[in-house]
């Protein structure tokens, strides 16, 4: 009998398979990263074609690590970076254009010639639960069969598919132009700015102000059910893959936030913040989005508020590469702790504009606040506080839409081994941070997802008695400092609006 549940993981830097047991407990995994394409300033793509190459090499090096064969794999779930946007020809199965990810600007004038159409930012938000932005998948779409030669056409006459990569991952992971399956869940479709949150559906008429065909357009099931079963010349040839769930759904879910009011916080290349709203449809009044958190096979939707952060972990990565400030990630907390603060310097790392709550393309990053005084230890400080800072955005804007002030922080990811960060992040906050014993929880939930779809899991409550606490943080810093740190911090991200002009 089969003994583990897999899950591929396609990030926004990486592709992983993961194998964990019934507990839980990663059992192995294998992981590679793909290149981060930047054509202009702004623009983010990646190679789709590299990404399904290495999520067949982690799916056979996973396999191999814990030396299992497809026969002890249950079930396989995928779990991927929302909003990144393919288009690919069904017949070739080759992508039109590299995928654009979902940091990418360059839909900035498609945003405001919609805005235009009537509503301005608000246009779609009652439908959809989101403002228009360049952060979703639909202008992407626009964008690639208004600026790719001949894609229009094709996309017309019925040639071309859309997808985020988790429809990418399955459509080849089932066969490819050889019967695969072209699905997503709803997590994926309501990051689109295309689906109606209330019917799980397409809506028509935004897709038609896009210019989008609907055949382009995959079909949307549950979050967890089966789907089809994997290509059998794949190392996990035969399985059933029953789950999907967007990158920080999966992480809500591999973090048993299951009821109403529980919240977590994913650090990863961004940071971002899911509050269980139940089967209630909560529309935000402070600049957060309105999402699906998950849907389990025939049970009625769960939906949740969301903070999205588009930069932290790639405010080190940026240390790390552009400016050489730094050897390794690893290193940032090192130089941090030689210091006892920012030193007064703040960093605002408004890369690809402000998300949550703020929703400004027209920002731009800035370091604010130096003297002669700062030095190397302060503006790695101010790097780690960025994260807890816009996190404290987020939680306010949070806790004002739910009315529910939150008691503790459950957190997740890859910064959360930064005990100084973490410790920070209790303290701007001013509640218990707890970090779980099982960190990877976003392959986690693509696993309980398709674990659950098959009968490996038998409900809710497995996933609720296999969570358990590793570490908690609680708030040292007294209230007014607190205050302080948090007002110079809200004066500097006013320092990195309107920089970006018409027409720049």
């Amino acid at each position: 009998m089969a003994s583990y549940v897999a899950a591929i993981d396609q990030g926004t830097t990486s592709t992983r398979t993961m194998i964990f047991d019934h507990s839980g407990q990663v059992v192995a995994s294998d992981q590679r990263e793909h290149k981060q394409i930047f054509p202009k300033a702004g623009w983010v793509e990646h190679d789709a074609e590299e990404i399904w190459a290495n999520t067949r090499a982690t799916a056979a090096g996973a396999l191999a690590g814990a030396d299992l064969t497809a026969g002890d794999i249950a079930a396989v779930g995928i779990t991927n970076q929302r909003e990144t946007t393919l288009v690919w020809d069904r017949r070739t199965g080759k992508p039109v254009y590299n995928a654009i990810v979902w940091q990418d600007t360059r839909t900035d004038r498609i945003i405001g010639e919609l805005g235009a159409l009537g509503g301005g930012q608000e246009r779609y938000r009652d439908r959809t639960g989101l403002p228009l932005a360049t952060y979703f998948s639909g202008p992407k779409i626009k964008w690639i069969l208004d600026n790719v030669e001949g894609v229009r056409e094709r996309a017309e006459n019925g040639d071309l598919l859309f997808g985020n990569m988790d429809t990418w991952v399955l459509w080849n992971m089932t066969g490819g132009v050889d019967g695969g399956i072209h699905v997503t869940d709803p997590t994926n479709a309501s990051r689109t700015l295309l689906m109606d949150l209330d019917t799980l559906s397409w809506d028509e008429s935004i897709a038609a102000d896009m210019g989008i065909p609907m055949s382009m357009l995959p079909e949307i099931r549950s979050s967890s059910e089966t789907y089809g079963t994997t290509r059998e010349r794949g190392a996990l040839g035969g399985v059933p893959i029953a789950g999907i769930l967007g990158d920080q759904q999966a992480a809500t879910f591999g973090q048993a936030c299951l009821s109403v009011g529980e919240a977590k916080n994913t650090y990863g290349t961004g940071n971002f913040v899911l509050l269980n709203t139940g089967t209630d449809k909560v529309m935000s009044q402070n600049g957060l989005l309105t999402t699906v958190c998950y849907k389990i096979g025939s049970k009625d939707t769960v939906y949740a508020l969301e903070g999205s952060i588009a930069v932290t972990g790639s405010l080190v990565q940026w240390l790390r590469d552009n400016l050489k400030m730094i050897s390794s990630a690893a290193e940032i907390e090192e130089h941090a702790r030689t210091v006892e603060d920012n030193g007064g310097a703040y960093i605002v790392p408004a890369f690809s504009g402000l998300f949550a709550p703020y929703w400004r393309s027209d920002a731009r990053g800035a370091v604010v606040g130096l003297t002669r005084y700062v030095n190397k230890g302060h503006l790695c400080r101010a790097v780690l506080e960025a994260t807890g800072f816009q996190t404290r955005e987020v939680i306010d804007a949070m806790n004002a839409d739910s009315g529910v002030p939150l008691k503790t922080l459950k957190v997740d990811g890859g910064m959360v081994v930064n005990d100084l960060l973490m410790q920070f992040q209790a303290d701007i906050l001013g509640v218990s941070v707890i970090r779980p014993k099982v960190n990877e929880t976003t392959a986690l939930g693509a696993a309980y997802a398709a674990g659950l779809a098959v009968g490996f899991w038998e409900s809710e409550d497995d996933i609720r008695s296999n969570w358990a606490e590793d570490r908690r943080w609680e708030p040292s810093m007294d209230e007014s400092r607190r205050e302080r740190e948090y007002r110079n911090w809200k004066k500097a991200v006013t320092r990195t609006f309107d920089w970006v002009e018409d027409g720049d």
